[in-house]
This record gives structure tokens, sequence and C-alpha cells, in this order.
């Protein structure tokens, strides 16, 4: 939550490409400005300043980052107060607004409404980091590639199925190792690999996957003799098969870099030897919990959980609807990232023994993955707090 007071002025910023539009209201609720404002750092310098006759400024924006990162630079050169609104409480907000039109004019009157009627509503931006900034930048861009390997992966295995079936067997499942992508860039069609012959395929293999070559290599022949037809357009789905590969490959190796900046920034920052000490969290773990929970305060153990979305919710009316059930909300990449952290960590002996004691407890494995990423929140939390390593055997660890 944002805490400012003794404002005099409230700004309300739809952000844009190319322009915002701008409407800054005093405590009264007098409106000082409603305008369009061009993405310039001037034009902002400007609007700030003359709204700072009036007294303390409060900035609030719909987004922080993107497009609204030179807003918020802006704001804190001149000297204003900046937070933003986050886009769920937003909608809710702009449903309390008589109307039902949806224009960049009445999204800002909606934001700078709520700086001056609901402060509670609005969060704090956190102080700008040269590092977190960069951490996160690169985490995205990792998301992305992770998202375009994917997506490229689906693809070729489902050329590959369309054309030999059994092929996509043996090789569809390994196209995370180089060497199976260079053999599918240089040989893409059956008929290619067969006249290839076990020998060059190995070799092909063995240049950048040495332990696997020969078992592939095998079990490549063994697969073509398993099709003798020839499905139509098998030459056309070659000259594609080979080209998704080439782009797999480069994605693969961009996606190496990254993570060797990743792992090297992780390395340097504080938190680091606390949290790669939790049993199931490696270095993209913790630059995921860096990133998500940079700037944020959480006062317990309880905040984090429920912003992770692991805490359950409370639903109740009178005697027709009662219990708890699991949140819907909250931070998905963080949830994420702490229910995949709990998976790993099933290899822990004390991790393991309290899954197995919620499964003994009629809990299927989602929910008792569940319950031990919110044990483990517990934990992470403690160890943030006090800046002490993961302990083995605390009574308290999960």
């Amino acid at each position: 939550m944002l805490q400012v007071v003794d404002v005099a002025v409230f700004v309300g910023i739809d952000v844009g490409k190319s322009a915002h539009h701008v409407v800054a209201l005093d405590a009264h609720g007098v409106v000082l400005a409603d305008r369009p404002l061009p993405q310039d750092e001037a034009d902002l310098r400007e609007l700030l300043e003359s709204l700072q006759l009036h007294g303390p400024v409060l900035l609030v924006v719909d987004q922080p980052a993107s497009m609204g990162a030179l807003v918020v630079a802006v704001g804190r050169a001149v000297g204003v107060h900046v937070g933003y609104l986050p886009g769920l409480a937003m909608r809710r907000i702009a449903d309390l607004h008589p109307g039902e039109a949806k224009t960049d004019a009445r999204d800002a009157l909606v934001i700078a409404t709520a700086a001056r009627s609901m402060p509670h509503a609005l969060r704090e931006l956190p102080a700008a980091d040269e590092a977190g900034a960069e951490l996160s930048m690169l985490c995205g861009f990792d998301d992305d590639l992770n998202t375009q390997i994917i997506a490229l992966s689906n693809r070729l295995r489902g050329l590959m199925t369309g054309i030999h079936p059994a092929l996509e067997r043996v090789l569809g499942p390994h196209l995370d190792r180089p060497g199976v992508l260079d053999l599918l860039e240089k040989y893409s069609t059956p008929a290619a690999l067969a006249a290839a012959g076990r020998a060059r395929i190995s070799r092909v293999i063995a240049k950048r996957s040495p332990r696997v070559a020969a078992s592939t290599a095998a079990a490549v022949i063994d697969a073509l003799g398993k099709q003798t037809v020839v499905v139509p357009g098998t030459d056309a789905a070659g000259l594609v098969i080979a080209r998704l590969a080439a782009q797999l490959s480069q994605l693969q190796l961009q996606r190496t870099e990254i993570a060797d900046h990743i792992e090297q920034m992780v390395t340097d920052h504080p938190l680091s030897p606390v949290l790669t000490s939790m049993p199931g969290v490696g270095v993209r773990t913790a630059a995921r919990l860096i990133t998500e929970t940079h700037g944020k305060t959480f006062p317990t153990a309880g905040h984090l959980a429920a912003y992770a979305g692991l805490a359950p919710v409370s639903r109740r009316s009178g005697t027709s609807i009662h219990g708890e059930h699991a949140a819907r909300g909250g931070n998905r990449k963080l949830k994420r990232v702490l229910f995949l952290s709990a998976f790993a960590a099933l290899r822990d002996p004390e991790s393991r023994a309290y899954y197995d004691r919620k499964r003994a407890q009629g809990k299927n494995h989602n929910q008792a993955i569940l319950a031990l990423a919110r044990r483990r929140c517990d934990v992470l939390h403690a160890m943030i707090r006090t800046g002490t390593l993961y302990q083995t055997g605390h009574p308290h660890a999960a």
C-alpha cells in the first residue's frame, strides 16, 4: 500500500504507446488538467512542474513498466510521489463510475479519482534499482525464448508425426539436445536419414551430443525400418523441418547465453546464498523469486502466501456457503515457481515426508504439492527476514 500524506494534487495518467491522457484533481476534486500528453520528457516535466505550484503531487499510472517507464522516471526526477493502480483494481473501480464507455480520458479520471479517494487501492513502486531492472528484463526475455522454443518444438513434432510417426517417437522427445537438431537440419526427411546410414548419423549427433550419439543413431535406423510408404508432402515437410530445427537450435543457444547472465546476476545478489540453500531452489527459481518480490514488503508469511495465491480464501454466507477454497488470484508467476520448486523438493526427505502426510490425509497430488508450497513459503519468508540459510532438521522446515 502506498503511504502518502499532505498531497495537494492527484494526477492520474492512462499511459499509451505514443501519447498518454492525464487528469489532475486537487484535494476537493476540482479538475486542474484534463488533456492528452505526448510520450515526451519535456512535456511530462512541464506538466508536473506546473502542477507542483499547487502543492505536493501524487502521480499514479496504470502501467509502471514498458510504456509507463518514462512517466515514472520523469516523475521521480521531478520529485513527485509515484504510485500505480493495479489493472484489476482499476477495472473494478471503473465499474462504480457512471457510463460504460472505455476511453483514455475516462480511465485517467478513474485513476485520479482512486488516488484521491481510495489511497488503499494504490501500490508503491520500488526505488529505481538497476540490477533489479536488468534481472527482471532478462527473466522476461528468458520467458519469451522459452515460449518460442515450446511453440517451435510442438510444430516440429507435429510435422514429423505427419510424415513418419515412428521417427517422431525417437527424435521428438529429445529436441532439447543440440545433436538431434543438427541431425534434423542436415537430414530432414526419412529418405535422407536412410541414405546417410547409422555411422554418419552417429557422427553428426556426436559433434554436440556425444553421449547419446550411438544409441540415438541405432534407434533412428530401427524406426526407419518400421515404415516403407512415403506420405505425400514429405519433401516439403523436410524443407520446413530443416528450418525449424535451425531456428530451434538458435533459440536454445540464446537461452543458454541469457541463463549465464542471469546466473551471474543472481550469484552477485545478496539473497542468493539464502535462496539457493533451500532444496528445490536453483538459479532460475531464485531469479524469479527476486524479481517477483523485489520492492515489496510482506509483514508476515501469510502476506507473502496471499500475494503468491497460496493462501486459502474463506467464503461464508449464512449457512449455505462455508469453508475455505483455493485462491484464484495472486501473482501467477510467483505461484507457479513456488509450485514447481515444491515439486522439485520432493527429493528432499523432509519435504517428501510432509508431502506423504498430506497424501495420507486424503489430498490428491496437486493439493499436496500446494500444501507443501504453502509450508515452504513460511520457511522462505523467515529465511529472507532473518538472512539465515535453510536448516535441515528444523521443526518448521518442510
